[in-house]
């Protein structure tokens, strides 16, 4: 993982496990007015597309269950959750599980070229930059969710 493309990742990654894992379990699952989502939510859906870009999830992998595209996958949300949902602790293991699996990625996979376009990515390279920024993207949406939780005193 010499490649400045995984050094994001992994730099985004760290940095999303330090602040997730700072957030207290009260404020997880509150939905505050104007957002899709918690950041339970939030939490799950990064480790699952992030599965997916990088590992091919769910045919190329089993590291997640496969109910995650349900769960966490895009346009999916809270309300419509039915069965296991893991839990935060659960899902901050797999995305530092995920971290080692992505460190471990051959620095020349990023010259390979996608089988079809993905989100206008055509190497695995781009994807893995779509990747990086989608993360960041998401641990802002995180850090908005938890300054109003905290400072608007949103409850559930």
């Amino acid at each position: 993982m010499d490649n400045l493309v995984f050094t994001q990742l992994g730099m985004t990654r760290v940095y999303f496990l330090k602040i997730v894992e700072a957030v207290p379990k009260e404020q997880a699952n509150v939905q505050p007015d104007g957002f899709n989502n918690t950041i339970h939510w939030h939490i799950g859906h990064v480790l699952t597309v992030t599965e997916q870009f990088m590992f091919g999830f769910p045919h190329k992998t089993a590291h997640l269950p496969a109910n995650y595209i349900e769960l966490f996958g895009n346009g999916t949300k809270p309300a419509d959750w039915k069965g296991d949902v893991p839990s935060e602790d659960e899902l901050i293991i797999q995305l530092q599980d995920q971290l080692v699996r992505l460190k471990q990625i051959p620095a020349d996979m990023l010259e390979e070229k996608l089988e079809s376009p993905i989100l206008g990515c055509e190497t695995f390279g781009e994807l893995a930059c779509l990747t990086a920024m989608h993360e960041a993207a998401h641990l802002g949406q995180i850090q908005a969710m938890k300054r109003i939780i905290e400072h608007v005193g949103v409850n559930n």
